[in-house]
This record gives C-alpha cells, structure tokens and sequence, in this order.
C-alpha cells in the first residue's frame, strides 16, 4: 500500500507518515461523525418545524409555540460552547481521536432517546423538560465534535490538498441534512402528517444509532493524527536531551516549558470567531428557521419545505468540494472574499424568487381551527431560489471554514481554539437566532428581517476575509498561531 506524509512539511521537527488507509479511515471517521452531528440537529430543526411545535408545545398560539421550539432548539447551543471548551483542552491534551469518540457516543445516545420521549399530552411538563435535557448532552459532544474532525482531517491532509480533504467535514454535515431531510420527506409523504405527528417522527431519531454506531466502530481503529504526534514529540525530545551541568538543566526546563506553553493570539481567535459568524449565522435561517417560515408563514406544505432542503444538498455534493478545491488553488483569502461578495448579492434575488413563485396549486389541511390550504406546487424557479441561497451562504462557506479555521491556529491550542471559535458565534447565529427571527416575523410579519439578518452574518465575514493574512500550506506543526 502506497504511504503519504500527512504532515508534509520540510520544517517539521518529525516527519510522521501514514498510510492511504490511514487517511481514508480518517475521511471516513470525520465524515460520519460531522453527518451524525448534523443529522441530529437537522432531525430536531426540522422536528421543530414540522411537528415538535404541535407534539410538545402545542397548548397556546401558533406563534408561541413555534418560539418554544425554536428557543429549545436554542438550548443545544448553549451547552457547545462549554463541551468545546472542555473537549478542545482534552483534545490538544491527549490526543484528538480519544476525544472525538467520546463525542461520537453522546451525540449519538442522546438523539437516540429523543426518539423514545413521552409528549406533552402524556406527561405535561415533563415532556419538554426531558427534551431539554437531551438537547443539552447533544449539544455537550457537539461542541467538539465538528472542530475535532475538522482539525483531525487538517493535520491528515498532504499541504497541497488540505482543502479538498477537508471539505468532507462540510460534505459529512451536508450528508447529514440530506439525510434527515429525505427521512422527513419520505415519512409524510408515506405516512402522511396525522401519522407522522401521532408516532413516526420517532423513527428517524432511533435510526441514528446505525450512524453512530459505524462511527465508534471507526474511531475505534483510527490512529492519532502525524501533526498532533510530531508537535508533542518535540516537547518530549526536549525532555531527552543529556544535562551536562546545572546551567543545562535550567536552560533544558526552560525549551520545554516555552514548547508546552505556547501563547494564545487573540487576533488569530478574533478572526477565526468573526469568519464562523457568517456560515453558522446564515445556517439557522436558511437550514432551520426558514423552513418554519415557509411552512407557517408562507403556507408551503410541509413535504414542499422538506424536499426542498433534500434536493439543496444533493446540489451541496457538488458545490462543497468544488470550493474546497478552489480554495487550494487560489488560497483560502481570496476565496472567502469572492463567496461572501456572492452571498451579499444573491440574498434578496433568492428570497424574490422563492416568494413569487409558489405555484397556484393548494393541498388541505385539517387543523385544530379548521382546514387551511397550503402551496404545494411552487415552479421551478422556487426551487432554485432557496437552492441557490444554501448553496452560496452555507456550504461554500462552510467547505472554506473548516480548513481556514484549523490553519490560523497553531498546534499547541488548535483543537480548542478553534471549537471555541466554532461554537461561541454558533450560540448567538445558529443557536438564537432563529429564536430573534421568529420575534422579528411575528412582530413585522415580513421576510425581510430575514434577508436583513443575513446581509449582516455574510457582511462580518467578508470584513473578516478582508483583514485576515493568507494561511494555506502553512505548517501545522508549529505551534504558534498564524497571526
């Protein structure tokens, strides 16, 4: 079997080699862990949407509900930024796969039991208390789990395909929307919405334990990344090293002690943090609160508004290695300048084109104040709207970010500084504001807080893009942070 040198770099201090099938397992590892994560928090947005607003909230308004939902979707958000700060220290510990498998297996128990809670008609309270206790425990291992794959398929990479590689963190997230998607659309479309409310929403949560379970099993046979190995074999050398006299010793400790305790830079943490506002921020519009707007506002059915996002991520297979290939022959800078300029200009074409083409054709519904008549036929160009708007302020963004992210930190601090970076703009963008959009809609009943909150998330990025230095085929051996 033909070895390639994940560290690939002339000015490491140990050049630590691994075979094809080392990296093909760690493809694998990262992929299925990133669509693990984001099915499960595909499963409860879309649940949110589509049924959790009905089945553990549904005893006030329409809007109140939609916001309890929303807010318990939140909720998730606040427990990453701590499992990031816990894990991440772990991680640049003892090691990143140690780590990332046990984020794997809480990720993937916690989802599991959604599948078997009790509702609020049976239990009252209790029902969405237990929902947020195990949006708490996903959120927990979330908080590392994307960051560690995103920094194991890094330090992985041969330098002059680090992009690429990388990429299938985004395509695993993007595997996993098509996932909870497609089992959403195929449930109602199957079972239809009185079924699927009264007991087949579980289905997709207790499924989950098959990804999870292929991810542990590969993590259980996945060795510690090259850089991570030959970044702490320096410190160790240091320890070695023959002491010929006092003066040897207190110089020796001093090597050591300035290797082990590498600086932070705030200016690396800074930009990295405001690079991740505009994916994670445009992700809860478009990939969760949008599909409540659509289906509560609009009036899309609900199979419409599912399908919708299924058929955006087959797109996605195309688009996030097309970027992340990009992104290895131009550099990561450029790119990122050229992708939010995009987004900033196609926020408002896509949302015109997706409201004005909903199609003429209605489906009833029977609900607690009557029927209510739904689109259930938008064109073509409704479609390619939303398509287009995912694709550009999501995915490509997101296929950039996770290899950008990892190359401004050093070795020393990457694994948590860069799920820190990751989740704490993640537990204002993703987490909360849907909650914000939902309040903007009630109160203005417009899309155009929307589009608005959008321009925002994508503006701080490009700013971000702009002020950042370029950090491909940097070495990441080094310890310190790249600015």
């Amino acid at each position: 079997m033909s070895t390639t040198s994940a560290a690939h770099t002339a000015t490491s201090p140990s050049v630590v080699t691994r075979t094809t099938g080392d990296l093909v397992k760690a493809a694998m590892s990262g992929w299925l862990g990133t669509a693990l994560e984001f099915m499960d928090f595909q499963l409860y947005s879309l649940a949110a949407a589509l049924v959790f607003k009905d089945i553990f909230f549904g005893h006030g308004s329409q809007a109140v509900a939609i916001m309890s939902a929303m807010a318990v979707y939140g909720v998730g958000y606040i427990a990453r930024p701590i499992g990031a700060w816990y894990f991440g220290r772990m991680g640049d510990r003892i090691g990143r796969t140690k780590v990332l498998f046990i984020t794997i297996a809480m990720m993937g128990v916690a989802t599991t039991l959604i599948g078997i809670l009790p509702t609020y008609d049976q239990v009252g309270m209790i029902a969405p208390l237990l929902l947020v206790f195990l949006r708490l425990i996903q959120g927990f291992g979330a908080g590392a789990e994307i960051a560690g794959a995103s920094v194991m398929l890094a330090e992985y990479a041969p330098r002059e395909r680090r992009g690429i590689i990388s990429s299938l963190v985004a395509l695993g997230t993007n595997s996993g929307t098509l996932g909870a998607s497609a089992i959403w659309a195929i449930l109602l479309a199957v079972m239809g919405n009185d079924a699927v409310v009264d007991w087949g929403w579980r289905i997709p949560f207790l499924a989950s334990v098959v990804v999870m379970g292929l991810a542990v099993y590969i993590r259980l046979h996945l060795k510690e990344t090259p850089v991570f190995e030959a970044s702490t074999e320096e410190i160790i050398e240091a320890y070695d090293q023959p002491l010929s006299a006092r003066e040897g010793e207190a110089e020796t400790t001093q090597v050591v002690a300035e290797k082990a305790k590498t600086p932070k830079s705030v200016k690396a943490f800074i930009i990295a943090s405001i690079l991740r506002f505009g994916q994670s921020g445009n992700s809860g519009m478009v990939q969760t609160y949008m599909i409540t707007f659509l289906t509560a506002n609009i009036l899309v059915a609900k199979t419409v508004a599912s399908s919708v996002v299924m058929y955006s991520s087959i797109v996605g297979f195309l688009t996030v290695p097309l970027i992340g290939y990009l992104g290895d022959r131009f550099g990561r800078k450029r790119m990122y300048i050229g992708v939010t300029i995009a987004g900033l200009i196609a926020i408002i074409p896509c949302f015109y084109l997706m409201l004005n083409n909903l199609g003429t054709h209605t489906v009833m519904e029977k609900t607690a104040n009557g029927e209510i008549a739904h689109f259930s036929q938008p064109t073509l160009l409704f479609f390619v709207g939303y398509i287009v708007l995912h694709n550009i302020t999501v995915l490509s963004m997101f296929s950039l970010e996770n290899i950008t992210m990892a190359e401004c930190f050093g070795s020393a601090h990457r694994y948590e500084q860069l799920a820190l970076s990751k989740e704490l703009p993640n537990l204002l963008t993703a987490g909360f504001g849907p909650l914000i959009a939902a309040a903007l809609v009630a109160v203005f009943q417009s899309w155009i807080a929307l589009a608005i909150m959008m321009a925002f998330y994508t503006g701080l990025t490009l700013i971000a893009a702009i002020v950042m230095p370029e950090v491909a085929k940097r070495d990441l051996t080094l310890r310190e942070d790249a600015m």
